[in-house]
């Protein structure tokens, strides 16, 4: 027998989601192909009319348990294993009088939906893991040759298509097919696997399981000549709402832009680019908070990323329209603004759900060559409790609430970070040099460039001074107040320093690296 030509005539349907079911079933009957089925996707096709079959026929047993034992049965995986180019198999399946399956159409019980619903028990998702439906998806991947699987209900018509025009269905699409079965069988059981995980508060397994679904494929990634694509639930949480197709960058710039403005619970706004604030601000509004951070820097922010925590309204819309940017970020848009903004073709504008995005970070994952970096994501607060003051002079109220707005800022900024601030904006951003002084002249050189002035301002610094170098350059440009973490073994030379120059220092004892 050659399974090139192999007519398919039987099919078992098993599925939880019943979009297309009836439909497919319908053209698999009037193909004249013999439907087996389980259960509730039994009672479906028969109540729209269309003959079906229980496995039980096949089995000659019945459903038990609660449907947990149906079709894990010699008969069913005799049916899907069989290869019948293989006389020995032809011979047995005769002698114990088994059907050959030729078509399984399986999708398998909604763990990630239950997963999703805050309402569920731990035995609701014990439940809702489905051991048969990945056993018979696997065994007919396997089998491909002989059976064709068939997991995702955007084939269906494809399927179809196919049997209409030959009674069979072509053997490089069944592969095609049995690669897409095993990728979901493993999704499936990595979202099971890393929920029991977390259950069990298991930190580090033995194995690490990744299942993110493909969202969407890039034009292309950081640089033109670099395939990418997207991977998980992103478009859940940030839905684009006119402009065009997001690029990798653009992506990635999303995301630090996000991450940095739920830091605050005031109105806020960030300016972004290549991944690292320009600008932040407070305000009583958006508008106002916009003015501030653009005079951070009013040339970098050309062609940046704007992102905000309240709503848009259409005069905030009209103080950011005149700025050439590739994307703006809020929780919501009036109508007004978005008829402003749209204006501008190109122009991204994105709905984040930020109650959905506080909760969607968690890990930091990077690759490496031969491998994968995993770590908590940086969520750390900044409590009172574990603030220390190690200079002479404690810093003033006034002090004290800039360098907290300073450390929000300074941990979302590339290492070496050094962030100038007030107590509502940002002054000065040094970003990403191998020395730290060097990130505090290019912040001050900036701020020259701008006309602001930092008499009185305070300074954040992601990681402890090694030397008092740094403390000195911050004190000559007007700094008042510093906040760091400390733990260099030169901290009292440092804090020395400090004294001599009548300056405020709190150690935090936490570090912000950002690589």
């Amino acid at each position: 027998m050659n399974s090139s030509t192999h007519k398919i005539k039987t099919a078992l349907l098993s599925v939880s989601d019943k979009t297309g079911l009836i439909e497919l079933a319908q053209e698999l009957s009037a193909c004249g192909i013999e439907i087996f089925s389980t259960g509730g996707t039994a009672a479906a096709i028969r109540g729209a009319g269309i003959e079906v079959k229980s496995v039980s026929e096949l089995t000659g047993f019945p459903e038990i348990l609660g449907g947990r034992v149906k079709t894990l049965h010699p008969a069913i995986h005799s049916g899907l294993l069989a290869d019948l180019g293989n006389t020995e198999h032809i011979k047995q399946m005769a002698e114990h009088n088994l059907k050959s399956i030729d078509l399984l159409v399986v999708n398998l019980y909604p763990f990630e939906k239950t997963l999703q619903n805050e309402n569920s028990t731990h035995q609701d998702l014990i439940e809702n893991i489905d051991i048969g439906g990945p056993a018979m998806l696997r065994a007919s991947a396997k089998n491909y040759k002989w059976t064709a699987v068939v997991v995702n209900p955007a084939r269906y018509a494809e399927i179809i298509d196919f049997i209409k025009a030959s009674g069979t269905i072509d053997e490089d699409y069944r592969a095609k097919l049995a690669a897409e079965v095993f990728s979901h069988t493993a999704a499936y059981d990595s979202m099971i696997a890393n929920y029991l995980n977390k259950y069990t508060k298991t930190d580090n397994p033995e194995k690490l399981t990744l299942s993110s679904p493909l969202a969407q494929t890039l034009r292309y990634g950081e640089n033109p000549h670099q395939k990418a694509a997207l991977y998980g639930n992103f478009n859940d949480i940030f839905k684009q709402l006119h402009g065009k197709e997001l690029s990798f960058n653009n992506i990635v710039d999303i995301n630090a832009a996000s991450n940095l403005i739920l830091e605050f619970d005031e109105p806020a706004l960030a300016i972004i680019k290549h991944t690292n604030p320009c600008g932040v601000a407070l305000g009583n509004n958006l508008r106002e908070a916009f003015a501030k951070a653009l005079a951070t820097d009013n040339v970098s922010p050309f062609g940046g990323i704007i992102v905000v925590n309240r709503k848009i309204e259409v005069e905030d819309a009209e103080a950011m329209h005149s700025m050439f940017t590739e994307v703006i970020i809020a929780p919501d848009f009036s109508e007004d603004a978005l008829s402003l903004l749209t204006k501008k073709r190109d122009r991204r504008l994105i709905a984040v759900d930020m109650k959905a995005l506080a909760n969607a970070i968690q890990m930091d994952i990077r690759s490496v060559a031969g491998g994968l970096l995993v770590q908590d994501a940086d969520k750390i607060d900044l409590l009172d409790s574990e603030l220390k003051v190690v200079s002479k002079r404690a810093p003033s109220d006034s002090e004290m609430k800039a360098m907290r707005f300073a450390w929000k800022v300074c941990k979302h900024v590339k290492s070496n970070a050094i962030v100038y601030t007030d107590s509502e904006r940002t002054l000065a951003i040094g970003a990403g040099q191998m020395s730290r002084v060097d990130s505090s002249r290019i912040a001050v050189e900036k701020a020259k460039i701008n006309k602001l002035d930092l008499k009185g301002s305070v300074i954040a610094s992601d990681a402890f001074f090694p030397f008092d170098d740094g403390i000195r350059f911050a004190a000559e440009a007007g700094a008042t107040a510093i906040i760091q973490p400390g733990g260099s073994v030169r901290d009292e030379e440092v804090i020395k320093t400090v004294d001599e120059l009548n300056l405020a220092m709190v150690f935090t004892g936490i570090r912000h690296f950002k690589h």
